[in-house]
């Protein structure tokens, strides 16, 4: 039988595919009409083209699928579309999920994120963590939450299903922090902001082997944690400085990253952009803090992801 990959052409989603076909598994992409497919360059699987709300494409990208993987999201902090962000990853994946039943469906995969936890306050949670924060930091917390709420509940409709949640997503074409490290690897990078913020990493390949094993051998309602372990960002730099002799970023002072996001969002609200410093983002940077023990997936399903280094490592040309 064939499997679905939602966000085909997307930094995960291409992994996904990339890893299925290399098992010889039949794979089906799902990406938009306006996509960008340079990341499936050399890669021969059929696509179908359609928005994830759009109910008949679904339905056609469905057809005789035995397994869905889901990773198509929008994916942003800051000044966001909220209402475009809620249309994607809330009402896209209902729109999939119910779809995915009337067409048979045997499993479904989602790619969730760490985030649905909410600030753990530095407490290390694994999956039988129930959120405590009462509000959300962000519309992308707020979004991917209740589309782990919906996934969950489609466990009791017929449909199996299992949740791969992964903690900060790196690889070669990251398009998060790769950007930062080409800015590094070019002397550009003087001064960071949050050096002392604890994140956690996995490779994306990784992430694509969580993914498909959660599909293979993932119970019914389960959630894996997908995080190969945790650095601070001023521990991340110290490990490409070591490898490169560049001298890592300086701690730009606290007080200013805040004075310049709140100088910022006025004029980004005003003509529509998503400045590089935000309250939003600050939040993330200095007032929250989520991690993770990601044993279940190693334990359960054979996970072996690299290391945070090794993963790191792999950014480097």
């Amino acid at each position: 039988m064939t499997t679905l990959i939602t966000g085909a052409n997307g930094f995960t989603g291409s992994h996904v595919c990339k890893a299925l076909s290399r098992r010889s598994h039949a794979v089906r992409g799902f990406v938009r009409e306006t996509s960008n497919l340079h990341r499936l360059d050399g890669l021969d699987i059929p696509l179908v083209k359609g928005d994830i709300t759009n109910r008949a494409a679904l339905k056609q990208a469905l057809q005789d699928i035995d397994t869905v993987i889901h990773t198509a999201a929008y994916v942003d902090l800051g000044i966001v579309n909220e209402t475009e962000m809620n249309r994607v990853n809330v009402e896209g994946t209902l729109a999939l999920l119910e779809t995915a039943v009337e067409a048979g469906v045997r499993r479904f995969v989602h790619c969730s994120t760490i985030g649905v936890f909410g600030d753990t306050q530095g407490q290390v949670v694994d999956e039988s963590f129930h959120r405590t924060q009462n509000d959300f930091s962000s519309a992308y917390d707020r979004t991917k939450f209740q589309a782990q709420t919906l996934v969950d509940s489609f466990q009791s409709k017929g449909l199996s299903v299992a949740s791969v949640l992964p903690s900060g997503i790196m690889g070669p074409g990251d398009p998060h922090f790769g950007p930062v490290v080409q800015r590094f690897l070019e002397g550009r990078l003087q001064f960071w902001a949050g050096g002392a913020r604890i994140t956690g990493i996995v490779h994306v390949e990784d992430v694509a082997e969580a993914l498909i094993l959660a599909a293979e051998k993932g119970g019914n309602g389960e959630h894996y944690i997908a995080s190969a372990g945790e650095l601070t960002t001023q521990a991340m730099f110290h490990v490409l400085s070591t490898q490169t002799g560049i001298q890592p970023p300086k701690e730009a002072p606290e007080w200013v990253v805040r004075w310049i996001a709140n100088a910022l969002e006025p004029f980004g609200r005003l003509f529509s952009f998503n400045p590089p410093l935000s309250r939003e983002r600050v939040h993330y940077l200095y007032d929250r803090c989520v991690r993770i023990d990601a044993s279940k997936a190693r334990q359960d399903l054979g996970w072996n992801p690299m290391t945070p280094e090794q993963t790191l490592l792999t950014l480097l040309p």
